[in-house]
């Protein structure tokens, strides 16, 4: 059988037999050619298979008679639920259960292992299709911008939590957990996440979709204390409660904030809304109030800890006296101009170091501009648009982060894609969106691909990789032991 899996061969044995559901497309063959030649049903094409994509997908498909078809880079869907969200919070991955009814619609169909703008062309999908809607996230990261970010020892956030959670670009990554000390720079939700695996009991872990070479890794690890900096104040963390709860409450762990820095915000706290009052509160308890006797013994046993240090910005990674690796940072002390969000953190003058042998940068993720026929702000990293609609281009969108930036929850997520979909079905409504004449849709990029040597992968495929995953990791106790190896699951596929 050939490198593509036979794909010709599988769709000519699906129209032969009359299947309603095809092995190679994913999507109603017969349903199709009904729709298609009565009442011409908008084609669309989504750009990305997480959240966004999802998302919006699962709205055009309620509220329209729509076609739509999702392309993604890797072999697998669901993005950063799959790749993002942490190992111990998989309540938050029950969301998957909604996207795979989504992609089981007779008018859906996944089209994985293939790169938008590399195997095929943004121009080529305008062709084919009435619109397309760009939802590929926040591929990249921000850079430190600082000297000695390069040394060894010094990692992305994004990288690093690619590596726990089977990213494929990532499974080579290898940190070097040898130290006591681990510095992540920022304190949103990603920090929390990796400081709270760092500092995690294996018998917790070893319950999670973490991959086992992260877990082999981590339970080798020196890893004892964990600074998390910011270069703000408490009143501006970027983390939610939900996530600080879990951080004061993990086993074997204790917090060592200082409390000077939590002085006076008592009297603020009653001002601030609802959900950075509560955070507030919570922050100034762990840091104020005496732990309660049963709490005292605790936190007597723990042999590992982690704070937040405030009004910090790194200005340099320190050397090694070999001079082949980080041996710390030096920070530079803040203090704040403003208040509240608009705070703006200047330096003080005053510098200090941290002696470690792991940092992190937890600044925040990045997109990047997929095609020069679309328009990009790169110092904003989205893509210019009005409710979804991008600026001078009709019949293109943009959904989730790629269209507001690498902020907020899957929730937030959800409630945009909703939005850029609406925007959407009311162009097709109103005609801005013209649906003079039938596109070709997938039949017409699946051709390019095959002629370019590109093997897809459709959610019937996906299915074997996730059977093949849940069944490794049952014999193990764990829900699923990813496969990390983009080669691998080609191969699981195709046998």
């Amino acid at each position: 059988m050939t490198p593509r899996c036979s794909w010709m061969w599988r769709r000519a044995r699906c129209m032969l037999l009359g299947r309603s559901r095809s092995a190679a497309t994913g999507r109603c063959l017969g349903a199709e050619r009904t729709l298609t030649s009565t009442s011409h049903p908008p084609k669309i094409c989504i750009v990305g298979s997480g959240p966004a994509g999802f998302y919006t997908a699962q709205h055009l498909l309620k509220h329209t008679q729509a076609v739509v078809d999702i392309y993604e880079k890797l072999p697998v869907p669901f993005g950063l639920v799959r790749f993002g969200v942490a190992p111990d919070h998989p309540e938050v991955k029950n969301v998957i259960n909604t996207f795979t009814q989504t992609a089981h619609s007779e008018r859906c169909c996944f089209i994985g292992n293939v790169t938008v703008g590399r195997d095929v062309t943004v121009e080529e999908l305008r062709k084919a299709y009435d619109a397309i809607v760009l939802s590929y996230g926040a591929e990249d990261k921000r850079e430190l911008e600082i000297p000695g970010e390069e040394l060894p020892g010094v990692y992305s956030a994004r990288d690093f939590v690619g590596w726990y959670n089977g990213l494929p670009d990532n499974r080579h990554l290898s940190p070097d957990l040898g130290s006591e000390t681990a510095v992540i720079l920022g304190q949103g939700n990603v920090a929390l996440d990796i400081a709270r695996i760092l500092l995690s009991p294996l018998e917790l872990l070893k319950k999670t979709d973490i991959t086992q070479s992260a877990l082999e890794a981590i339970s080798h690890s020196r890893v004892k204390r964990v600074w998390l900096i910011g270069r703000r104040g408490p009143l501006q963390v970027a983390f939610t409660i939900k996530e600080l709860r879990e951080m004061i409450h993990l086993p074997g762990t204790r917090p060592i904030n200082d409390p000077s820095d939590f002085y006076g915000l008592g009297d603020i706290v009653k001002d601030l809304p609802r959900p950075r009052k509560r955070l507030t509160e919570l922050l100034v308890k762990s840091a104020l109030e005496k732990p309660k006797e049963r709490d005292c013994s605790h936190l007597a046993q723990s042999d590992r800890e982690w704070g937040l240090r405030f009004f910090r910005k790194p200005v340099a990674v320190l050397l090694s006296e070999d001079g082949k690796r980080a041996a710390g940072v030096r920070l530079s002390v803040t203090r704040l101009e403003g208040v509240g969000d608009t705070a703006v953190a200047v330096p003080t003058g005053q510098v200090e170091e941290i002696r470690c042998g792991l940092i992190l940068s937890s600044i925040g993720y990045k997109s990047v501009p997929i095609s020069p026929v679309v328009p990009f702000r790169p110092n904003k990293g989205v893509i210019p648009n009005s409710m979804g609609r991008v600026q001078g281009t009709p019949g293109l969108y943009c959904s989730g982060w790629v269209k507001r930036g690498p902020t907020g929850v899957i929730t937030t997520t959800m409630a945009d894609s909703f939005d850029t979909a609406q925007a959407l079905l009311e162009d097709i409504k109103s005609g801005a969106l013209p649906l003079s004449e039938p596109r070709p849709g997938s039949s017409a990029i699946r051709e390019l691909l095959l002629l370019r040597g590109i093997q897809t992968v459709s959610f019937s495929d996906w299915e074997k990789i996730d059977a093949v995953e849940v069944a490794r990791g049952a014999e193990v106790g764990k829900p699923r032991e990813k496969i990390s190896d983009s080669e691998e699951m080609m191969r699981l596929i195709c046998r």
